[in-house]
């Protein structure tokens, strides 16, 4: 919650992918998919796909990662984020294996970030 309402106040910003809208669409629940989809709204920029992004996912998935994984991080990745928050224990677990980028879950990233 704490995430949530530092990025409604403009204090994070969140970027947006077509990966979410993809894996959203495939979400079974229609109130939880509509709730991520309000969440579209605040993000400052929505990342398409493009040839650099496929290319960085085809990295990430030959050291590991899985494929929609891969996807998610070569996103965050070529949008030059900072962080990428996640509480999937396996992108977790294989954090240390990426220089790009900063994964870590809610907790640890309010704990680094905002307190």
């Amino acid at each position: 919650m704490k995430i949530q309402e530092e990025i409604r106040l403009g204090n994070i910003q969140l970027v947006w992918s077509y990966i979410l809208d993809y894996e959203n669409s495939k979400n079974l629940f229609r109130e939880r998919k509509e709730q991520i989809k309000i969440w579209m709204k605040y993000a400052e920029l929505n990342i398409q796909e493009n040839a650099e992004i496929i290319g960085s996912a085809y990295t990430l998935n030959q050291k590991g990662f899985q494929k929609l994984d891969s996807l998610h991080i070569a996103c965050a990745i070529f949008m030059k984020c900072d962080y990428f928050l996640t509480t999937d224990d396996s992108i977790l677990k294989k954090a240390e294996l990426l220089d790009e980028i900063h994964i870590d879950d809610p907790i640890g990233f309010i704990k680094e970030v905002l307190s």
